[in-house]
């Protein structure tokens, strides 16, 4: 029971009448009165709470079983009042390294029905995390008490990699294979075919399959050409290779580069699949510390999600040239490899030049790396003539370095003939799903 705003108002109204009660009737009388009205209003007070206890709402919480990292996951907490109208206000302890939208709700819910209050948690880090019980405070019909206690719901939450954008591109990737998004299945791109259609202005006439025409005409004696629609070739290897060295432990937008990396990761064996091709990762740091051998079909992404979720990034130098030989040892025949990681300069991405030079060209390599956007922001500061223009410079200068160091290593990359997308961290995902599918239907692999 805790004693509501009512209740302070009134006390302070009892001792503000005291002094005039004073003036009409002895200072012991008005003392007397004034203590009688205050014991009054306290006896009310503990009478309301009781009552309302008997009209406790129940909550009830639902939220998805598997969180994403970097999200915002809906919260829900189902309320249903009994036979009096309730004003409530709601605490759910939800795990302390959540960022959360709202950490207090408030509501009024009517006699006898349901009502949904509704919450956004994001984390920051996967991992299994506890959630606690809901606390609930319920103002009594007098309002002169809230009735506080709480409601075990205590469990345990896991957090895993961007299932929500994983959901999204499985969408997109969908509408574009059903034909309602035709922008990399187009005639004459690709070496397989996929279907006849009728000739259309425009259509390249090395595309007509003239037999197939001689044939409709004999039969139907309709004389419109017939062109061979050509897509992608399907059941390509796909190799992604995910740094989780020291380089990938920074904080980017809030998440560790790693997280992002994941991300983008998954995204990328999501399409991969979808499109046909075995899929395969490798998780190094000194060494390769999780390999998933390639293979195809949906069900091999479910595989990829559980293994790769658990893992985290460490403070150690990653070895690039041990990652590639033990893909080279495992693969023979020619595939795309990807590796994400991120690059300071030429000096240090020295070994990952060397490394990747190995793989071509006999393998189609690609380097993709995670930029931080607050260095292009420092970057970009405008010059300032106050006191703190000096530092800013300074600021600037040191940023504008970094950028052109990555320039210069990218540069090196690219006459070797590695494929490179360098792009912010929280923006990598759809970029790089973007690039795959743009190499897949230029049949570069």
């Amino acid at each position: 029971m805790i004693p509501a705003r009512r209740v302070y108002l009134l006390l302070i109204l009892g001792i503000a009448i005291a002094p005039i009660l004073a003036v009409f009737l002895s200072i012991s009388t008005s003392i007397a009165i004034t203590l009688l009205f205050d014991v009054v209003v306290l006896a009310l007070m503990v009478v309301d709470a009781v009552r309302v206890r008997r009209h406790r709402v129940q909550v009830l919480r639902e939220l998805l079983p598997r969180l994403s990292v970097g999200r915002d996951n809906l919260v829900v907490l189902r309320v249903t009042s009994g036979k009096a109208k309730a004003v409530i206000q709601i605490r759910d302890y939800y795990p302390a390294e959540f960022r959360v939208s709202l950490p207090t709700l408030s509501a009024v819910i009517l006699s006898q029905t349901t009502q949904e209050l509704t919450y956004t948690v994001q984390p920051t880090q996967r991992g299994e995390f506890p959630w606690g019980d809901i606390q609930v405070r319920q103002l009594s019909a007098w309002g002169l008490a809230w009735d506080d206690w709480k409601i075990p719901q205590s469990l345990k939450v896991w957090v895993y990699p961007d299932l929500v954008g994983l959901r999204s591109l499985s969408v997109r990737l969908t509408l574009q294979s059903s034909g309602s998004m035709r922008q990399f299945r187009q005639l004459g791109i690709g070496t397989e075919f996929a279907e006849l259609r009728n000739y259309r202005t425009g259509d390249d006439l090395r595309f007509i399959d003239w037999k197939a025409t001689a044939r409709r005409v004999g039969t139907y004696g309709n004389s419109s050409p017939l062109v061979r629609v050509l897509e992608p070739e399907q059941e390509q290897t796909l190799l992604i290779l995910l740094d989780r060295g020291r380089l990938m432990t920074a904080r980017v937008q809030g998440l560790r580069r790693f997280d992002w990396g994941l991300n983008a990761t998954l995204s990328l064996a999501l399409a991969g699949l979808h499109r046909g091709d075995r899929v395969g990762v490798g998780v190094f740091d000194r060494q390769m510390h999780t390999w998933i051998p390639p293979e195809r079909g949906q069900n091999h992404l479910g595989s990829i999600i559980d293994r790769l979720t658990p893992i985290q990034p460490v403070l150690l130098e990653s070895d690039y040239m041990g990652a590639v030989t033990h893909v080279v040892q495992q693969q023979t025949r020619r595939a795309l490899i990807v590796i994400i990681t991120d690059i300071v300069d030429s000096t240090a991405s020295a070994e990952l030049l060397i490394a990747l030079s190995r793989l071509t060209p006999r393998y189609l390599s690609f380097a993709v790396t995670l930029r931080d956007p607050q260095v292009d922001r420092l970057a970009h500061i405008p010059p300032s003539d106050d006191l703190g223009g000096v530092a800013t410079a300074y600021t600037r200068a040191v940023a504008l370095d970094l950028l052109a160091q990555r320039q210069l290593a990218f540069a090196q990359l690219k006459q070797k003939g590695v494929l490179v997308l360098d792009a912010p961290a929280n923006q990598i995902t759809e970029q790089l799903v973007d690039k795959y599918l743009q190499l897949k239907a230029r049949n570069l692999l």
